[in-house]
């Protein structure tokens, strides 16, 4: 949905497309899909069994590389990967003219989908 939201934005701006209520749906739906994608991130991290290795203590987390990428690195950046694509949407509704809405939507969700695929664990 990210890529849908993210090339309706480009689209929009080189184009210089008015900024119309299907613009406005389609960054919506990518920010509430975002949204829940996080949440049931976030509730399989709690529920996962990699979460135990917390007890152990932060150290032990730290030095195993492999339990650092999937108990910090990966879900730090999913956060902030959100709050990038939440700014986004926060910031378009700031401005007046089409072209900065379309701009700061394509802009900022590119880089919080950059963010979710650059830890994506792909092997």
């Amino acid at each position: 949905m990210l890529v849908v939201a993210i090339s309706n934005a480009l689209l929009g701006n080189f184009m210089n497309k008015s900024f119309t209520i299907k613009d406005l749906r389609i960054s919506l739906f990518a920010l509430i899909v975002t949204h829940i994608q996080l949440l049931v991130g976030l509730i399989l991290y709690f529920v996962s069994h990699r979460f135990s290795a917390w007890q152990e203590g932060f150290g032990t987390v730290m030095e195993d590389s492999n339990l650092r990428s999937y108990l910090v690195e990966y879900p730090v950046t999913n956060i902030l990967a959100v709050v990038l694509i939440t700014m986004g949407w926060s910031m378009h509704k700031r401005q007046a003219e089409s072209g900065k809405k379309f701009l700061r939507i394509g802009l900022f969700y590119f880089l919080g989908a950059f963010l979710l695929l650059a830890r994506m664990p792909w092997s």
